[in-house]
């Protein structure tokens, strides 16, 4: 499995596994409810390469990984007992932080499961829409209507899928949990909707549609994993199995049904009612206000709040205004990758991180790349994302721009139309993606920021000198000197960008080239003291004289194979000369387990020097300079 290296990095830093009460994920968050912040290494998981942020929000240990969320998700619940069930009722009573904080962490943790089943099935209604309005299919056609239940039953059958997700929250039995919301869309309940002087021994009852509602369930799970840990106290243990679960029912369906489904409906009507109250007041401003603060929202990981709204204005009025001024905040932060991509010169730290973003951003919708990988270590970004995405979410506030279907925003859901009016939205898109873009250019990069959007060897360029180096080793750096290092590895030599792994062809790394070898040997590029040695065995470090710091990383996602396959000839802080044997391994037993022997060769802390001179690519022998290291002038 990918990624077991890395889970178990997190895991140590956000304070171990017992510090873990439970972990979900969305489109690009490890959401971790840890027992004590307090024991969580913020420092050191923001200075992982593969984390992007650390979000500390909404009741919730936020580490922000981009795409491959999941992936590590998987890989932390392989290598870690997480209770995923939620806390105890005695430790959510210990639990700190705000009210607003865990009532964030509720919303968020009911949902976060259910994005991706939710944006899939809003996918589907939109292409639906757009056979319909181009004639390939009417809404009669038994090929509409299989393909409708399949977009509409997520939505439809809502309350069993939260019932399921809250119980597990409040550490209830999550089946009973969607048992109780299943039990107001059964037919005979149902079947009550026109049915006059309904009554419950005796006590009336007004009938609800609950298909697709949000607040009733949300009331009736909170109360029944109460009703369910005071009947654990005093039913004997033999009869809970099937007593607790039928007290529960036969108790919590009516009450839904006479009190909590009623105030909650009314309750999400007002809700709704405020923030379409906002918009009745003000169109443009309130798109403004709403579009400008969408940005800082998602930086907190609150943005997922505005979902219930949401869902509940696609359910009562077929679209939604929130997130049709909020989309405007997507574009505007692909505007302002765009804009840095292009400010940024070749092979320079942010084009190498923005390309990537750009196309994550317009394919998936997902932006938090962009937030924590640009916007965030620029000062004036987040200026430029505040105004563009208020520029953009003023002009669809005008044309009360509504989205029509819960999808993420991005160019197939634009492709689908699933906007109306679609001339309002694309004026408003348009309008935050080319503020955003055209700011960043000729606005946001400060004299402070340049040294990021510089290739190597041009940064410092302008004239000024480069900051004063620090330490004994950075010290020892003679004017105008240069570090050759030569090939460890015979083989092809590959340019950096072109290794199928996105840490170390991004540049995140470290700098350098990448060689595919011929032989299973690596020998020292250079003079210098052995400074590391993995456990793995896979990947040995270098320091020379002069301060440069080399790595040489055999394989990609070899140090899954925990040594087997490699032998060390030296150890830490041994001397080692140009051309001594440092380390062998096996390349059939790598290629047989089934991974790329391409094997970076890279400069770890390439900021200190000027500039790293690539000499030769293609074949390469241990004789070889493959590039060169030149050091700042004094």
């Amino acid at each position: 499995m990918k990624y077991l290296d890395e889970a178990k990095q997190i895991v140590e830093y956000v304070g171990g596994e017992a510090n873990i009460n439970s972990l979900v994920h969305c489109a690009t968050r490890l959401r971790f409810e840890l027992k004590d912040e307090g024991k969580a290494d913020k420092a050191a998981l923001t200075g992982l390469s593969y984390v992007l942020q650390v979000v500390i929000s909404g009741g919730q240990y936020q580490v922000v990984i981009g795409p491959a969320v999941h992936d590590y998700y998987t890989a932390i619940l392989s290598v870690a007992k997480i209770g995923g069930a939620g806390n105890s009722a005695d430790e959510e009573v210990k639990k700190q932080g705000s009210i607003m904080d865990r009532v964030m962490k509720v919303i968020s943790g009911a949902f976060s499961p259910l994005i991706p089943m939710l944006a899939g099935a809003g996918m589907v209604k939109a292409l639906l829409t757009v056979f319909t309005e181009f004639g390939v299919m009417g809404y009669e056609d038994s090929t509409y209507l299989i393909l409708s239940a399949a977009g509409n039953a997520v939505f439809y059958f809502l309350p069993i899928f939260l019932g399921i997700t809250l119980a597990k929250q409040f550490g209830a039995n999550a089946y009973v949990g969607g048992g109780i919301g299943a039990a107001l869309l059964e037919p005979n309940f149902t079947g009550l909707l026109e049915a006059e002087n309904v009554n419950f021994l005796g006590i009336g009852v007004t009938p609800i549609d609950y298909a697709s509602t949000i607040f009733p369930i949300f009331i009736a799970v909170i109360v029944y994993s109460y009703l369910e840990k005071g009947l654990k106290k005093i039913v004997k243990r033999e009869l809970q199995l099937f007593l607790v679960p039928m007290l529960c029912i036969m108790l919590m369906v009516p009450f839904t049904v006479i009190l909590f489904g009623p105030f909650g409906t009314t309750l999400a009507n007002k809700v709704s009612d405020v923030v379409m109250l906002l918009f009745d007041f003000n169109q443009v401003i309130a798109g403004m206000l709403l579009g400008a603060a969408y940005p800082f929202l998602t930086l907190l990981g609150l943005h997922w709040g505005f979902t219930p709204i949401t869902l509940q204005n696609l359910n009562d009025f077929g679209g939604d205004i929130v997130e049709g001024v909020c989309v405007c905040a997507v574009f505007a932060e692909i505007g302002i990758a765009i804009g840095a991509y292009i400010k940024a010169k070749k092979h320079s730290k942010i084009r190498d991180v923005a390309g990537p973003t750009i196309l994550t951003g317009i394919l998936a919708g997902v932006t938090e790349p962009i937030l924590y990988g640009i916007i965030m270590n620029y000062k004036r970004m987040l200026a430029i994302v505040g105004i563009a995405s208020g520029i953009g979410g003023a002009i669809n506030g005008a044309f009360h721009v509504t989205c029509d279907a819960y999808v993420f925003h991005n160019i197939f859901s634009l492709a689908m139309r699933t906007y109306s009016p679609f001339a309002g939205y694309l004026a408003g898109i348009a309008a935050a993606l080319a503020s955003g873009a055209l700011l960043t250019v000729f606005w946001g990069i400060t004299p402070d920021d340049s040294a990021d959007f510089e290739a190597p060897g041009q940064a410092g360029s302008n004239g000024q000198q480069p900051a004063e180096q620090t330490g004994n080793v950075k010290q020892q750096k003679a004017a105008g000197q240069q570090t050759d290092i030569y090939a460890p590895l015979s083989g092809e030599a590959i340019a950096l960008q072109d290794v199928e792994d996105e840490v170390f062809a991004s540049g995140v790394a470290g700098l350098g080239i990448a060689i595919r070898p011929s032989k299973g040997e690596v020998t020292a590029p250079c003079d210098g003291v052995v400074s590391l040695v993995f456990a793995s065995k896979h990947a040995i470090g270098i320091t020379t004289a002069g301060g440069v710091e080399l790595l040489i990383h055999i394989g990609l996602n070899t140090v899954m194979l925990e040594g087997k396959g490699f032998e060390t000839l030296v150890q830490e802080g041994s001397q080692v000369k140009k051309g001594q044997p440092l380390l062998r391994f096996d390349m059939d037993l790598i290629k047989a387990a089934g991974y790329s022997l391409v094997s970076p060769v890279l400069v770890t802390n390439a900021d200190d020097f000027q500039d790293i001179r690539i000499q030769k690519l293609g074949q390469v022998s241990a004789e070889e300079i493959i590039y060169q290291v030149i050091h700042f002038d004094r």
